[in-house]
């Protein structure tokens, strides 16, 4: 072979490796990993969302997208799940409607108020509405994106002591998320709030350094809450629904076929979640009494009119704290009525 025959040999066999390099970095350019973090488990309303999501996206992708998923606090725990997002080490999670209070979206803590929704149809008034538009809106100034409002349910109240009327709330030691909503909830009706993070609630009921707690069934069983609580009351007081946020620099740089696909899984998902968060709270609830290790009361008519009388009387400092009349967009929304 002469010389020039090699030349031409070299520099085919170089423009081979270049090309080669480049469709190698091309092919990792189209691969996507996203992560999406939890602090409930699997086989919870919101945790079964999450996997189907998972699966829609990765068959459609055909494997391009990877989702990976972290349940019940494996990889952060309450406050440090939107730090995470907000950090980009995690591109999405489902984070409950209180956390965004202490991210200072305050707006997003009337979600917590006390006997504001009287179910998820009052809920959906908002947040399938102009006012839940409004708020998808506000999280954008933190660096992330609202994609979806997704539900969970009514909650109940818990104690290791009967709690049927305002005056045996009075005294306990109720677990609570970082919320000063449900703080002043709390107070309301002479308990003492105790802000804990969600992982660490079992063992602080098992061990009485809390004496209750608020939550949707589903949340209580999947927990064990039911182990360590002798009593439950069915106040349906207030709600439990979630954000589904994205990284806002993760979800601009995913490309028009990626979002795409991401967008319609997690409209999918959304709906799923949405169709099966109460069933999946009326038979977490029959499990709970199943049991026998949880007593679970129904209030009275009395007692409950009652209970959200008491409770009722939070809803003017909540209104002076978050301001902006946004109580008020609120009330017109659901229909409130304080007397029923």
């Amino acid at each position: 072979m002469n010389v020039w025959k090699k030349v031409a040999l070299v520099g085919v066999c170089a423009s081979a490796l270049v090309l080669a390099a480049c469709n190698k970095k091309e092919a990792k350019k189209d691969n996507l990993v996203i992560k999406f973090t939890s602090v409930t488990t699997q086989d919870s309303p919101k945790g079964q969302g999450i996997e189907l999501f998972k699966k829609l996206v990765e068959e459609r992708s055909q494997g391009k997208i990877k989702v990976e998923t972290y349940h019940n606090s494996t990889l952060f725990k309450d406050k440090e799940e939107a730090e995470a997002l907000q950090s980009g080490t995690v591109q999405l999670a489902g984070l409950s409607l209180a956390k965004f209070g202490p991210l200072g979206i305050k707006e997003f803590e009337l979600f917590d108020t006390p006997y504001l929704f009287n179910d998820f149809n009052d809920v959906h008034k908002v947040t399938q509405g102009p006012v839940g538009a409004e708020m998808m809106k506000l999280v954008e100034t933190k660096g992330i994106k609202g994609v979806a409002f997704w539900d969970n349910g009514m909650k109940l109240m818990s104690a290791n002591k009967p709690i049927h009327t305002v005056e045996d709330y009075k005294g306990l030691k109720m677990r609570i998320q970082s919320s000063k909503v449900i703080d002043l909830q709390m107070k309301s009706i002479g308990a003492l709030p105790q802000v804990m993070a969600f992982s660490e609630t079992y063992q602080a009921l098992s061990t009485g350094v809390v004496d209750g707690t608020e939550n949707p069934p589903s949340n209580m069983l999947s927990q064990k809450m039911h182990e360590v609580q002798k009593h439950a009351s069915l106040t349906n007081h207030g709600i439990l629904g979630y954000l589904v946020v994205a990284n806002k620099k993760f979800w601009d740089g995913m490309s028009d076929e990626q979002r795409t696909i991401v967008q319609a899984a997690l409209k999918e998902s959304t709906d799923f979640t949405n169709k099966i968060a109460q069933e999946e709270n009326d038979k977490a609830l029959a499990q709970i009494k199943a049991s026998g290790k949880t007593d679970v009361y129904t209030p009275t008519a009395d007692e409950r009119l009652a209970l959200k009388k008491a409770m009722v009387t939070s809803h003017k400092d909540i209104d002076a704290m978050v301001g902006g009349g946004w109580m008020q967009k609120m009330y017109q929304a659901v229909g409130f009525d304080a007397n029923k």
